[in-house]
């Protein structure tokens, strides 16, 4: 993310970010003075353990200072929320993120009692995590697999029969 000036030497990648107002696409990366100098609304950062306190107060300023309006940073390894929302013009932090609603997703943060952080769509379903989505991408791979094997069984029956079936 680079500010209204177009200067590629003030930048800052967060992990995940939203932005309304500009047209869907690839991008390899968010340049706001090409995208009408509007600043990614939500910004999302999880740290890691080579990230510095220092360094994660310096992108708090960066985005407060360009103009986002909600900005959360998730812990992984202590399952802690962190998050911030505009007021005027700084982010201040918010108190009680177990149950906070994000104004500009309607997503529903939960923490308590859970060994990691579950997030809530507007709908009330909770997105998946990463090892739900494998789960489902391993079964839709087992099933594809013995879908075209079933086919090529049929194909062969039907050959034997002396019926082509690519004439079907």
């Amino acid at each position: 993310m680079v500010p209204g000036g177009g200067r590629p030497d003030i930048r800052r990648a967060p992990d995940a970010m939203v932005v309304f107002g500009r047209p869907k696409g690839y991008r390899g990366s968010y340049k706001q003075w090409e995208e009408g100098n509007l600043a990614p609304q939500v910004v999302f950062e999880v740290l890691s353990p080579n990230n510095t306190p220092r360094e994660m107060r310096e992108k708090l300023r960066f985005y407060e200072r360009y103009g986002v309006e909600e900005y959360y940073l998730y812990d992984p390894d202590g399952n802690h929320l962190e998050g911030w929302q505009q007021v005027g013009t700084s982010l201040e932090p918010l108190d009680v993120l177990d149950g906070w609603v994000s104004p500009r997703l309607g997503i529903r943060f939960a923490l308590a009692a859970r060994p990691e952080l579950v997030i809530y769509r507007p709908d009330g379903q909770s997105f998946l995590s990463h090892q739900e989505l494998d789960r489902r991408a391993t079964r839709a791979e087992q099933r594809a697999l013995q879908s075209e094997q079933r086919a090529t069984r049929l194909a062969e029956k039907l050959r034997a029969l002396g019926i082509d079936p690519e004439e079907l």
